[in-house]
């Protein structure tokens, strides 16, 4: 259930990306990334350790949109949180 969850989100995340017109090519890029980096930990997770770093990469990114994109930064905090209850 957790990762059908996560799965959900990650989508959320893809569509804020493609509907925020105020995020610049570097932070889309740097989002979308990350995503891809979940995505993966989360193919991972089925068979093999979590990476740490991936917590790290999402938390920085949490904070660096909390003040200019608050959504994204709460769809992040689901995100995060969601790792965390899968064992990411």
């Amino acid at each position: 259930m957790p990762t059908t969850q996560l799965q959900q989100q990650l989508q959320d995340l893809r569509k804020q990306l493609s509907e925020q017109t105020q995020l610049s090519t570097e932070e889309r890029t740097e989002l979308f990334i990350l995503s891809q980096e979940i995505e993966l930990q989360l193919a991972e997770q089925m068979a093999a350790a979590p990476d740490a770093n991936l917590v790290d990469g999402v938390n920085l990114a949490i904070e660096r949109f909390e003040s200019s994109h608050p959504t994204l930064a709460g769809t992040l905090r689901n995100i995060l949180q969601t790792l965390a209850n899968i064992g990411i």
